[in-house]
């Protein structure tokens, strides 16, 4: 991480403190530098980023529609190729409910096409821009306000849904999955996607204290547990490959006090708890 740009490309924003989602995005384009054209879909990241008149992006950046993020980035090197441009990077930041619900259709389609282009999901496993509802990409258990936990149903009944199987399955040149508790890791795998042609895509996880419901001080250290208690293992996928890059093997007691120290998960029962740390292991 020595060195990394010194030069901050992402900061005066409006995000909550602790937010994993601006963190992810900072380091990206510090690790891309000044030529990365970025586009960002109706999300936190836009919502924070673009309250005008302030503008937290040093770089070119510009807002999609929600499903069209992929589209906008292919538009993006069409054009700056057909004026001429060269040594640039077009990479687009959605949400875990911008890629995995909203905007997947696109996302499928550019890799199809593979278009140069590098997508960086930032999943905090729900959609928190609008109030904590639940996607695809949120864990079983989890409490939102569309899965609320009660007496009768105990949060999220269905299983996370696995983006980067997905896209590895499309025969993708490049993907892989990073989270803020590594930023090493992170890094070295921005760079990596950077120096591919083609469509390139990382998964990175990256909590929200606000919908976790846990301190802001903790999104780091929640980011790596994740990883280390067995829950979210680091992969690339590349030339048809797929390679584990960190993965500790899924640990019921490191599961549970991984949960329990999140406010969207204190509802689980014991037998709820087992219930994940068995997905865990099967996956």
């Amino acid at each position: 991480m020595k060195n990394l740009d010194k030069n901050e490309y992402f900061f005066g924003h409006k995000a909550c403190a602790g937010c994993g989602g601006s963190l992810a995005v900072r380091i990206a384009l510090k690790a891309l530098g000044e030529r990365a054209v970025a586009v960002l879909p109706a999300g936190c990241m836009s919502a924070v980023g673009f309250n005008f008149p302030q503008l937290a992006f040093a770089n070119n950046a510009m807002i999609s529609t929600f499903a069209g993020t992929a589209s906008m980035l292919t538009g993006i090197v069409s054009g700056l190729r057909a004026r001429g441009e060269t040594g640039f990077t077009a990479v687009g930041f959605a949400g875990d409910g911008g890629t995995a619900d909203i905007g997947i259709q696109a996302l499928s389609g550019a890799i199809d096409r593979n278009d140069d282009i590098v997508y960086i999901c930032y999943d905090n496993e729900a959609y928190m821009n609008t109030g904590i509802q639940k996607s695809s990409l949120t864990p079983f258990g989890a409490r939102t306000t569309t899965t609320p936990a009660g007496d009768r149903i105990r949060g999220n009944t269905r299983e996370k849904k696995d983006m980067f199987a997905i896209v590895a399955a499309h025969g993708i040149p490049y993907a892989a999955t990073a989270s803020v508790g590594y930023l090493g890791d992170y890094v070295e795998k921005i760079r990596k996607a950077a120096s591919i042609r083609g469509t390139r895509y990382i998964h990175v996880l990256a909590p929200c204290p606000t919908g976790w419901g846990t301190r802001t001080d903790e999104t780091v250290d929640l980011a790596r547990e994740a990883v280390d208690c067995g829950l979210f293992p680091l992969r690339e996928f590349e030339g048809g490959q797929l390679r584990v890059t960190l993965r500790r093997e899924p640990d019921a007691g490191a599961i549970r006090a991984h949960l329990l120290r999140q406010g969207r998960f204190r509802h689980l029962t014991e037998e709820d708890i087992a219930h994940v740390a068995d997905s865990a292991r099967r996956r």
